[in-house]
């Protein structure tokens, strides 16, 4: 708008000599009124227009004195109208050099129209200016304005500031009030009566005129305020502009004959606390744009705050204390002695029980330098030395690794502690736990008051998948930012550069896979595993998964549904590499003879123990406090056999998917067998197992009491959950207390389906029975129903003679 005034203000200038603008001076559109006039016998013809003195007796009186022989017309749309004290739409007025009585007369009042132009008065606040003219013979001042009003309807003149609008002329019909109060236009008026009441018929088509009215609210009969008034509110405020300078100290004709003298004020529409209320009557539109604001201000501030502190914990930027004792124990290694003291949990060689698995290792090595797209799995019970595999030899060298552990986020009681842990397990930070419990109770109450929800809480699965995509992000800028200017292959984009750079790419270890399996991890599970699936397939980083669960491949393939896994499956150790991990432990400070006396118990107790790594830390541990290592491990077999006991036979039976009766057969079929481990299918035939009973043994699988060793895609046999568990199988079924009371329980749950069964039979041979006539068809089914019903009467009276002689052993053993 600056600019346009300016160009056009120059344009002018070169148009007129500056000798004819030297004696103008500009005053500026203030609250003053600056009055133009044409000198005597000047015609429409005139190019410009010499200043007169200002209007003082105007300013003073408020009013335009014309002569019997003058008419006056007023000039809509000359400037912009003065909404408010502050109009920064003046600006570009006020620069420009050419009056606006020059303008009006130059461009709107051609030469052969027959009028004398005496003075235009300029009403800046009201963006128009009064014309001052006298009439000609013969012709009537309604006349002159409709000749005007047809001359502008053909040659519009459209001022440059409302290129859409145009200039309008009206004629002057009441004596209108040139004031200069700090009162700005508006497109409401206040009508006021001294006289009669006017119909607001009468008032439309008084003011129709100027512009569309939008209502007419005319004061109530019964009010009692004087003066009597109506409100006239116009589409536009040039409408009000016009209707207030052309019609202000009219006097009109009411219906009975009697005049009136209308008094017309601007009125402003007050509307107390107008955007409040607005906010508090559109909560469905306000509520949205609110969240989406807040949302905004989130992702621009705190995103990347929380990149940062996530690409800091992969990268250790942050860990001064670490990097500081490092440094200190490489300067000070010269001078002082920094090793731990003999006989402590590191003075063992870990090594020697990792050798049997180099060929694990660099296997696992070799496969973090291919840009295959898809997991790296490493399964094993619990205790076989995942982790220290791992992390330990694998990845002890990579620059750049993330470990997720899924054991505390799936221990945490409620949505705000999970998201706590899983936050912890990548750095990210801060973190508002208590704002989303804030933003419930909110939620809950508008849905209570609106019927729809705000949506200002956040579910458990967002947040957690804001946190993983937070994590991806910085995953990717850490793997980009190894990039140098001096590469070869400078030229690639990120992703062709990560594809082609697989040993720059950083590594995340999700640990404790599918840890606990209930409904809420599962949701965990799988965002977690299409998260790592986005990781591989976008080459942001490799991941490993390690988990106890043999059926991992289930919940993986849904994010990976085409891809084969890289699987590592790692077992316990054997007898040799087990005796010499726990001899690496126990030999710091012992003397020979403690040695070898240690070694020949060590054998035997190995062979009870198995080769799982806690249980051989245990032993060591236990040696190391001076226990032998045959009463080492009887205390470790009476810990586990407590431990079984607990876990699986006491509690709720509602909480568990199998019965402390299958899980007791299971360990008399173990006590019983010479073997380590049993036939699947030998152990589905077993009556305790008739009903349910692959479900059950999946469930104790899950729960760790036995493991499932499948060969050719089915599963083959059944082993203890721990090698210890076998050892400590027979040391329950030692209690003979113990035995009969779980032999009562399972001879009881026997007798129950075998019970079931005879009843069944029963009613099929009354069934029989009942038919009209004896078909000699149904002798064969007879006799096979009555020899399945007497084999089971057969089995009830057998358990009936076990369940007694097991109740003598309850009356008499404590």
């Amino acid at each position: 708008m600056f600019s346009l005034s300016t160009t056009r203000a120059q344009c002018l200038r070169r148009a007129y000599p500056r000798s004819i603008r030297q004696s103008w001076r500009f005053q500026p559109p203030r609250r003053h009124a600056t009055a133009t006039a044409i000198p005597t016998g000047a015609t429409g013809n005139t190019d410009h227009v010499e200043p007169t003195e200002s209007l003082s007796n105007v300013l003073e009186s408020g009013f335009i004195d014309l002569k019997p022989n003058e008419g006056l017309l007023f000039y809509d749309n000359i400037y912009p109208v003065f909404s408010a004290f502050l109009d920064t739409r003046f600006i570009p007025v006020r620069l420009d050099q050419i009056s606006s009585a020059e303008k009006l007369i130059k461009y709107s009042i051609p030469k052969e129209f027959p009028i004398k132009v005496n003075q235009v008065i300029p009403r800046v606040k009201e963006g128009g200016a009064f014309v001052k003219f006298v009439k000609p013979a013969n012709t009537t001042d309604r006349e002159v304005e409709q000749q005007m009003q047809n001359l502008l309807q053909q040659n519009k003149i459209r001022p440059w500031y409302s290129p859409f609008g145009q200039v309008r002329c009206f004629l002057v019909e009441g004596r209108p009030w040139l004031e200069d109060l700090q009162r700005f236009p508006a497109a409401r008026l206040k009508v006021e009566f001294e006289g009669q009441d006017v119909s607001p018929e009468q008032l439309y088509t008084t003011f129709r005129r100027f512009g569309r009215l939008i209502d007419i609210n005319p004061l109530p009969k019964d009010s009692k305020e004087l003066p009597r008034y109506a409100y006239l509110t116009f589409g536009k405020i040039r409408s009000a502009t016009a209707a207030r300078n052309c019609l202000h100290d009219l006097r009109i004709k009411t219906a009975d004959g009697k005049e009136t003298q209308l008094r017309i004020l601007y009125s402003r529409t007050v509307k107390a606390h107008t955007i409040r209320k607005w906010i508090i009557d559109h909560p469905k539109i306000v509520l949205p744009i609110i969240l989406a604001f807040i949302a905004a201000i989130a992702i621009a501030v705190f995103d990347p705050i929380r990149t940062f502190f996530v690409e800091a914990h992969i990268t250790h930027s942050l860990d001064f204390g670490s990097k500081a004792w490092t440094w200190f124990k490489g300067a000070a290694s010269t001078y002082l002695i920094l090793n731990k003291k003999p006989g402590t949990e590191g003075s063992g060689d870990l090594s020697v029980l990792w050798e049997e698995r180099k060929e694990t290792v660099e296997t696992l090595k070799s496969w973090l330098l291919e840009t295959t797209e898809t997991f790296i799995v490493v399964q094993g019970p619990r205790g076989s030395g995942k982790r220290d595999l791992v992390l330990g030899d694998v990845l002890k060298d990579w620059k750049h690794t993330l470990v997720f552990d899924c054991e505390p986020v799936q221990d945490g009681h409620g949505d705000a502690q999970i998201i706590r842990a899983a936050a912890a397990q990548v750095g990210y930070r801060p973190v508002f736990g208590w704002l989303n419990s804030i933003n419930s109770w909110v939620d809950l109450a508008v849905q209570g008051t609106l019927g729809t929800s705000a949506g200002l809480s956040e579910t458990l699965e967002t947040q957690f998948t804001k946190i993983l995509q937070n994590t991806a992000t910085a995953l990717k800028n850490v793997a980009i930012s190894q990039r140098q200017k001096t590469d070869k292959d400078i030229s690639l984009n990120d992703d062709e550069w990560l594809e082609a750079h697989p040993e720059k790419r950083p590594v995340v270890v999700i640990d404790n896979f599918l840890h606990r399996t209930d409904v809420a991890g599962e949701k965990i599970y799988q965002r977690l595993s299409d998260w790592a699936a986005l990781l591989v397939s976008a080459n942001v980083a490799h991941v490993i998964f390690m988990t106890n669960d043999v059926s991992f491949s289930k919940q993986l393939a849904r994010s990976l549904p085409d891809r084969v896994f890289r699987t590592v499956m790692l077992g316990d150790a054997s007898p040799e590499a087990a005796k010499r991990y726990v001899l690496s432990h126990i030999h710091s400070g012992m003397s020979d003879e403690e040695k070898s006396k240690e070694i020949e118990e060590l054998d035997s107790s190995i062979d009870q123990l198995g080769g799982r790594l806690t249980d051989l830390e245990f032993l060591a541990r236990r040696i190391r406090t001076g226990e032998m290592p045959a009463q080492a491990v009887s205390e470790i077999v009476k810990t586990s056999a407590n431990e079984i006991l607990k876990l699986y036979f006491l509690g709720d039976p509602a909480k568990r998917s199998y019965t402390k009766e299958q899980a007791w057969t299971l360990i008399k079929m173990f006590g019983n067998g010479k073997e380590d481990q049993l036939r699947y299918n030998e152990v589905l035939l077993h009556g305790i197992f008739s009903k349910g009973g692959e479900e059950a043994i999946q469930a104790l699988e899950q729960a760790e009491f036995i493991t499932i060793v499948s060969a050719e895609g089915r599963p083959w046999a059944i082993k203890p959950g721990k090698p210890v568990y076998r050892a400590a199988f027979r040391k329950l079924q030692s209690d003979k207390v113990l035995q009969a009371k779980l032999d009562i329980d399972v001879a009881t749950e026997l007798t129950k389906t075998e019970t079931a069964n005879v009843a069944k039979y029963e009613t099929e041979l009354t069934t029989l029975a009942q038919l009209p006539s004896k078909p000699w068809e149904i002798a064969a089914r007879v006799s096979y129903l009555l020899k399945k019903l007497q084999a089971s009467q057969v089995k009830i009276e057998q358990y009936e003679k076990e369940i007694g002689a097991l109740k003598k052993i309850l009356q008499s053993e404590f």
